[in-house]
């Protein structure tokens, strides 16, 4: 696998690193699993930091990926224990990063399977289809979903999924606990990236 490291946390748009020749970034409401994920998909215990404490992501968090890439792991929205300011701050941020970025070729989009589709969700998608961003959802902590509400939350998404232009029409499933969709999620960034994963 490519071999990948933490490269800074950028705090404002000023800071962001020199545009590669691909990048894809993870995102969803505080506490739904990015960096949990981003740990299993790269198999490192404390890659990417973990929290209880909603909002503890605060910066974009820039990992490189080979000599060509970045993975880059984005505060979430929604509640966070910080003050109005410092979030009005990331959201003005976090938009600035994913409406300019050249080299940024898909926004994963995490979604909680136990709670589903709230409002600030749909919020972002709409942002992400007036900047034409290609999104794609991913729905995380499927292990803690029963079948018959999974079926639901299913048809809602792929219901949604048909009033937004610029998201993936295919949906991906995961369990960070069970380790359940890690290497459906590699694969298809991995080939987003046009990387090998046996380099």
């Amino acid at each position: 696998m490519n071999e990948i490291s933490f490269l800074k946390g950028v705090a404002g748009i000023d800071g962001l690193p020199p545009d590669r020749e691909a990048e894809v970034c993870f995102i969803g409401r505080s506490n739904v699993g990015k960096s949990s994920l981003i740990n299993a998909l790269f198999e490192r215990r404390n890659l990417a930091r973990t929290s209880k404490t909603p909002g503890r992501t605060q910066e974009l968090n820039f990992f490189s990926l080979g000599e060509k890439s970045y993975i880059v792991d984005l505060p979430g929205y929604g509640y966070a224990k910080a003050s109005k300011d410092k979030r009005s701050d990331w959201q003005t941020l976090i938009k600035s990063y994913i409406a300019e970025r050249r080299s940024l070729k898909r926004v994963f989009t995490l979604v909680d399977a136990r709670h589903g589709l709230k409002d600030n969700d749909r919020e972002f998608f709409s942002f992400l289809d007036t900047y034409a961003v290609n999104y794609q959802i991913i729905l995380t902590k499927i292990d803690k979903v029963k079948k018959t509400e999974m079926a639901k939350l299913l048809d809602e998404i792929n219901n949604k999924i048909e009033e937004h232009p610029a998201c993936n029409p295919e949906f991906l499933m995961t369990s960070a606990i069970k380790r359940s969709g890690i290497s459906e999620i590699r694969d298809v960034m991995f080939s987003i990236l046009g990387l090998n994963q046996n380099n």
